[in-house]
């Protein structure tokens, strides 16, 4: 069984409780920490280390073989399966071979299972510069809403017109985390982080005109933000930054 550490502490205290065998205890840990399938190796015990369950980078890999990860995650006991980067064409095929398979086009992420309740209390601010910037910005939301957070999205509130972003100053206030996505200058994050009190991530996207080169001229702009409390990651990475967004908003809760 895949276990969290929640999980573990759970049953060493029913072991302590005698309500259940050492023996029994042994026989859950026993498992390798990973599974041989040949052409991939599932990390089932990348949840007692890190919190986070191992997710599936779906481009470049055939339906069979991402049905055969997430089914050997299944069977270890993980209820909600991250697909990143997935295709429709791929979705398509998985529709009917993944019990419990969801598709989010925008995103291009599968889900298999149901996403958790979520378990910090502080609200992850998703705000994009354009409507352009969604499929990674909706990479961002799914995934710190699969791991476990509130998330309010914030779309096109660029700064070719401000006071669009200005009529969310109570969400940008009090926010635990933002991520600020944007193509173009990428100007979006450097505003945020001069209006807020929380950690900012940047996300560069690859929109914009020749000169933007393909979301360099963001990915320089937002490095060198003058705001302080902003970082960055890599181009058009949604999913890194729902990520860190989440380990950010758990770690406030003390839930490590």
């Amino acid at each position: 069984m895949n276990m969290n550490q929640q999980q573990i502490r759970s049953l060493l205290t029913r072991v302590a409780a005698g309500e259940t065998s050492v023996d029994d205890a042994i026989l859950s840990f026993k498992r390798a920490p990973f599974e041989e399938l040949g052409f991939a190796k599932p990390d089932h015990h990348r949840g007692l280390r890190q919190g986070v369950a191992e997710v599936i980078f779906g481009a470049g890999k055939t339906p069979a073989q991402i049905e055969a990860i997430a089914s050997a995650m299944q069977s270890e006991g993980e209820r909600c399966v991250l697909i990143t980067r997935l295709s429709k064409e791929a979705a398509e095929a998985l529709g009917g071979r993944l019990a419990g398979f969801t598709y989010h086009e925008t995103a291009r992420i599968g889900v298999v299972g149901a996403f958790p309740k979520p378990d910090a209390g502080g609200r992850i601010v998703i705000a994009t510069g354009g409507t352009s910037d969604l499929p990674v910005a909706e990479e961002a939301a799914l995934t710190a809403e699969a791991l476990g957070n509130k998330v309010v999205r914030l779309y096109d509130v660029g700064v070719s017109g401000l006071h669009r972003l200005l009529a969310h100053l109570d969400e940008i206030m009090t926010a635990r985390v933002i991520v600020a996505i944007a193509g173009m200058e990428g100007a979006l994050a450097s505003v945020l982080g001069g209006l807020a009190d929380c950690p900012v991530i940047a996300v560069p996207t690859s929109v914009g005109y020749g000169a933007s080169f393909g979301g360099v001229a963001a990915l320089l702009a937002m490095l060198n933000s003058c705001a302080s409390g902003v970082s960055v990651v890599n181009i058009d990475n949604g999913f890194g930054a729902g990520y860190q967004a989440s380990l950010i908003n758990h770690l406030t809760e003390g839930k490590r």
